[in-house]
């Protein structure tokens, strides 16, 4: 599950060492000698769920083949401040310019993976999903839902692609009354394509009253607060999968998780995550 395909993570690393190497690191190849020979180590600044180091040895591979990336944990490993998670040894030259890109990855993923688990741990007891959404940077979404799925939580889709997610605008489009609109909806959505799951949002009790005569896989409990959400699980009797968004956060993710959704949608997961403090030290030069 938390495999990375090689093809696509190879042109995410292609273009960003277009982005930050481009023609050459000028500043390294101008002060420091070709043969030059270093160790070095890369250090996290405080406890952590380690994510990226797939993607910080694919990056030096590219960059020079020979040097010598060793990881010293591995992906969705729980470390503390100060643990060493890759020792590097090669090019002087190669392992400065990697560095910057390197730990970009590995801060990055590692962040939203500590968030993840952060969320996973409070619902844990329920058995309550925690779901990613398609609230991510532009041409890093496979890595960013990647580091999602090594912090304990899981994809929703992956893009607009692979999945029916029928939002409120989709509604007011077509027009009509809205509990036709919702029939009509995931009717067309099960034409279009029966071997995939069609979800729906509702905002209240009269929405989702409406969406569930209509029979889709999945309904979308948007911003509703948590008595609705209690009472939408009684009407649901487990004949559909409920999925709560909105607006949640630590504080209030367990409340949600007790009232027995099956899965709960936080956009924070990306878009909030701080990056884990790094560095990367050289320890020995030649």
């Amino acid at each position: 599950m938390n495999k990375l395909n090689p093809d696509i993570l190879a042109r995410i690393v292609a273009a960003a060492i277009e982005e930050d190497i481009g023609a050459g690191d000028i500043t390294t190849n101008s002060v420091i000698e070709k043969n030059r020979q270093a160790k070095a180590e890369i250090v996290v600044e405080e406890d952590c769920v380690v994510a990226g180091m797939p993607v910080a040895r694919l990056l030096y591979e590219a960059i020079d083949e020979e040097l010598d990336f060793q990881k010293e944990v591995e992906d969705g490993k729980e470390v503390q401040k100060g643990t060493v998670i890759a020792r590097l040894y090669g090019s002087a030259r190669t392992i400065l310019t990697g560095e910057r890109i390197a730990l970009n990855f590995l801060q990055m993923l590692s962040g939203i993976a500590t968030l993840t688990s952060q969320f996973a741990a409070r619902t844990r007891q329920f058995g309550t999903k925690i779901l990613d959404t398609r609230k991510t940077t532009p041409g890093l979404r496979y890595l960013e839902k990647y580091a999602v799925r090594v912090g304990g939580g899981s994809n929703h889709r992956m893009g607009l692609y692979d999945m029916f997610l029928i939002k409120d605008n989709h509604l007011r489009a077509i027009g009509g009354e809205k509990e036709q609109s919702v029939a009509t909806c995931i009717e067309r959505a099960r034409e279009f394509n029966p071997n995939v799951q069609v979800e729906i949002e509702v905002e209240n009790l009269q929405e989702f009253e409406q969406a569930l005569k209509a029979q889709p896989d999945m309904i979308l409990l948007d911003n509703m607060p948590v008595a609705e959400i209690n009472e939408a699980v009684k009407m649901a009797g487990g004949e559909v999968v409920l999925e709560a968004s909105g607006g949640v956060t630590l504080d209030t993710i367990e409340e949600i998780a007790r009232t027995g959704v099956d899965c709960i949608s936080i956009g924070a997961l990306t878009t909030a995550a701080r990056a884990t403090n790094m560095k990367m030290e050289l320890t020995e030069w030649v």
